[in-house]
């Protein structure tokens, strides 16, 4: 009998032990998932512009980060370099936003070395501007495409990140009636400004100006940052002493030593316009794109006058 209950008890006790161990290991498994679950979709943008597009779609999302690959005074992406920085930073991201149309030119090292990152292109499906160098890639400055890379960020955000579809969707939608609204002020603005002719900083400008029926005359600069060569420089002055209104623009971005030069040979006025490329990346710069188009546009009213 004693033997009898002996052999009970030790049974009892490895069962105990098993049903002990079961529950430890599905423990250690809810942990494990609540631990993936937690982890947030990280998001990287390309530089400023995407950057402020795209935390207006996130905005207020829970588990969504956003994160900006380029410092604050990097301007548009002409022969940007990747650095090791760079790279680390991508490697840790779930998508990469950019602008595309050929402006990140570095994005054959991107995709060869993060095979499975997410690249999120914002200008797919626009109609590209064709000029010297290539298709011009600056089509966040048209409203009208800049509202379709909205669109673009959103939808493609959504497949990449379902479980938070219904957010960005709603954000995207909210963003865009407000760009639709600064669209509709800019062309009653500028529409029937008397001068259409303008002589801007670089080839920052085609997609607004093809938007707002300005006509691009000239370029101070061919190259930004280069400064133009006396054949070019004596090419622009001569198209601004043509101008009806001789004024020019330069850019915050940029040294606007060529342009004071032009300035002080034909008389013309000189105007700041800002293509939205460089700016600190906070939460703070959702409206960095509206408020920055309506100065622009506050500008060429003036200026064309």
């Amino acid at each position: 009998m004693r033997s009898t209950t002996k052999i009970l008890s030790l049974l009892l006790l490895v069962l105990s032990v098993a049903l002990v161990g079961c529950g430890g290991t599905e423990k250690t498994a809810d942990k494990q998932t609540d631990k993936k679950a937690a982890q947030p979709f990280r998001i990287v943008t390309s530089f400023y512009p995407m950057y402020v597009a795209t935390i207006n779609i996130t905005e207020g999302v829970d588990g969504v980060e956003v994160r900006n690959m380029t410092k604050p005074q990097t301007g548009c992406l002409h022969d940007y370099q990747l650095m090791t920085e760079d790279m680390k930073t991508l490697e840790n991201a779930d998508a990469f936003v950019i602008n595309g149309a050929g402006m990140e030119d570095f994005m054959d090292k991107v995709t060869e070395q993060q095979k499975n990152l997410k690249v999120i292109d914002a200008s797919r499906g626009i109609k590209l501007i064709h000029d010297e160098e290539g298709d011009n890639p600056h089509v966040w400055l048209s409203v009208t495409d800049a509202i379709q890379q909205v669109r673009n960020i959103a939808d493609q955000l959504k497949e990449a990140d379902p479980a938070h579809a219904d957010a960005y969707e709603k954000n995207a939608a909210a963003y865009i009636d407000k760009l639709t609204a600064l669209k509709t002020e800019m062309h009653a603005a500028l529409d029937n400004v008397p001068h259409k002719d303008i002589v801007t900083f670089h080839e920052a400008f085609p997609y607004f100006a093809e938007e707002f029926h300005l006509n691009i005359i000239g370029v101070v600069e061919r190259e930004p940052g280069t400064e133009p060569t006396p054949t070019e420089l004596q090419e622009t002055i001569e198209q601004v002493k043509g101008l009806s209104a001789k004024v020019l623009f330069t850019e915050p971005q940029y040294s606007p030593a060529a342009a004071e030069t032009i300035a002080r040979e034909t008389g013309a006025k000189i105007y700041t316009l800002d293509p939205v490329v460089t700016g600190e990346a906070t939460p703070e710069a959702k409206d960095a794109y509206i408020d920055t188009m309506r100065k622009n546009m506050n500008t060429l009213k003036e200026a064309l006058q």
